[in-house]
């Protein structure tokens, strides 16, 4: 008996990439419990939890690398525009997640100024999810001014403000919709 060492191979590589594939994170075991089996229910649900709903199965977050879709809509982007209300903006690119501030200072203390500057790289409200930078402006007088970038506490106060008033509104958003219980959604099999 002869064996057939190609097909053995194959067999072999299959095995390794199935296994690496189940590795990578395709394979995602969920309760059932959490899901309905019903595709009427798992929309309505599905809304509930702000999720929403795609229109003839296409992808309405596919973006590519550095393409951001981002608008009022946006908890992130609305939330920073509220907490930032105070200062004045330079820039607002909402098309490149990005808003810049110009420089601010309190009426008592004209020598040490901020500026921010925080750009989104997700749509999603996360805290890795966007990045502040604070600049520090010290000046004697009008003139001989240094510039520092390191302001940690002052990043770290603003992002959580951001994502605590973005939390907040998607909140609100979900609670506006009006909740249905899911056992009253019949299901095409189901009797009335």
């Amino acid at each position: 008996m002869k064996l057939n060492y190609s097909f053995f191979l194959k067999i072999i590589s299959l095995f390794l990439i199935l296994v690496h594939l189940n590795s990578c994170g395709f394979y995602r075991p969920v309760s059932a419990k959490d899901y309905p089996p019903e595709p009427e229910k798992r929309v309505q649900k599905n809304l509930q939890e702000g999720r929403g709903f795609t229109i003839s199965g296409a992808v309405k977050n596919k973006n590519k690398g550095g393409q951001f879709s981002f608008a009022t809509s946006n908890h992130m982007w609305r939330a920073s525009l509220d907490i930032l209300d105070f200062m004045p903006l330079t820039s607002a690119d909402y098309g490149g997640g990005l808003i810049i501030t110009d420089w601010y200072s309190e009426e008592n203390n004209a020598n040490d100024s901020i500026k921010i500057s925080i750009r989104f790289l997700s749509n999603e409200i996360r805290s890795d999810a966007v990045k502040i930078t604070v600049f520090s402006k010290q000046c004697e007088k009008t003139f001989n001014c240094s510039v520092s970038k390191n302001n940690p506490s002052i990043e770290k106060e603003l992002k959580v403000a951001i994502l605590k008033r973005a939390a907040k509104y998607k909140k609100d958003i979900i609670d506006s919709n009006p909740k249905r219980d899911l056992n009253t959604i019949l299901a095409p099999g189901d009797k009335k």
